[in-house]
């Protein structure tokens, strides 16, 4: 009986990742003449190493009499006071007194899609899982409407992530979008036309904004589910003691959906940080990496870059990352799941 969902995930599952941490040692590009040979922790050199360095500014002063500080790439390229730092790419540079600190990375690019991917998780995790929860006591509530609401706010959940990814672009379209339509109308054109997608600020929350839509039905029906295996007697016993609404879900309706909050934490918080359907058919990771995520960037190294073995290296350190994620929440979230 367990067989065919075994056969399903050593298919699946165990094979692509032992082939992407076997290819992570080597040199692999999809298509290339040279023979695959071991590099030995390289790939994983590129994508952890992170420096600093600080600069001293030089002799000569700006226009405006400001300092005048050297480049990253004095110290990045053929530096013989620096071969530590050869090859490395500056992040982030910032001011200390009278010096400029660079940071340096093997990729920056991957320090920034390991910076945006979080970020994301963790605005999309709490109102997520609250937003879902406030929908699931809304259609808890008996009417005569409940099954046409609970209908309506899980459709998004069963419509492709390709199809309303494309139709929220539409959306967001800085000129003809219908949201900049709608604020021109309400701001009585007080309000200029905003380029959601093709302005680094906006971007993300924008894409933030579309996931939510999309997926808060599917944590509405867990809740849902929470809510109705708690018995009515108890609300039943509480009003007659005189507890009110809040009291009543205080002590009645959220013990009883502890385990349903760990289920829906962890579900939300992986679903999270594997971000990649909307930033690859909405932005492709622009405009300027403001939506790079780290599977999006796994995938264009092993594919739009043809370096499979880079892209497997990422896909191994991603996967470590998930993993430690996932037990730091089972482990604080343990005697909720225990009650």
């Amino acid at each position: 009986m367990v067989a065919p969902a075994l056969v399903l995930l050593v298919t699946f599952l165990i094979v692509p990742f032992v082939a992407a941490f076997v290819l992570s040692f080597t040199n692999q590009r999809l298509i290339s003449p040279n023979p695959t040979k071991y590099v030995g922790a390289a790939n994983y050199r590129q994508a952890l190493t992170l420096r600093w360095v600080t600069a001293d500014p030089l002799p000569e002063r700006g226009p405006n009499g400001e300092h005048q500080y050297p480049t990253a790439r004095t110290f990045t390229r053929n530096n013989p006071d620096h071969r530590s730092l050869a090859g490395l790419q500056e992040w982030r540079h910032f001011g200390w007194g009278n010096k400029r600190i660079y940071i340096l990375a093997g990729d920056s690019l991957f320090i920034r899609a390991l910076i945006n991917t979080f970020f994301f998780a963790l605005v999309i995790v709490p109102a997520q899982s609250g937003l879902g929860l406030v929908l699931a006591l809304l259609v808890n509530a008996k009417s005569r409407f409940t099954n046409v609401f609970r209908t309506i706010y899980f459709l998004p959940v069963v419509t492709s992530m390709v199809v309303i990814s494309i139709l929220w672009s539409f959306l967001y379209n800085a000129q003809t979008g219908l949201i900049n339509q709608v604020i021109d109308a309400v701001s009585f054109g007080l309000v200029k036309p905003i380029n959601w997608l093709g302005n680094p600020r906006t971007a993300l929350p924008a894409i933030m904004i579309m996931s939510i839509w999309q997926a808060v039905g599917f944590h509405m029906v867990i809740w849902l589910a929470g809510l109705q295996n708690i018995d009515g007697a108890l609300y039943e016993a509480a009003a007659i003691d005189g507890a009110s609404a809040r009291d009543q879900f205080r002590f009645i309706t959220w013990p009883g959906l502890r385990n349903t909050s760990v289920f829906i934490l962890v579900t939300i918080t992986i679903a999270a940080l594997g971000l990649f359907t909307q930033v690859d058919v909405m932005t492709n990771a622009g405009p300027r990496d403001a939506t790079r995520t780290v599977v999006y960037h796994a995938v264009n190294a092993g594919y739009g870059e043809q370096n499979i073995a880079y892209g497997s290296t990422i896909a191994v350190v991603f996967f470590v990352i998930v993993l430690f994620v996932a037990i730091l929440q089972r482990y604080f979230t343990r005697e909720a799941a225990q009650a």
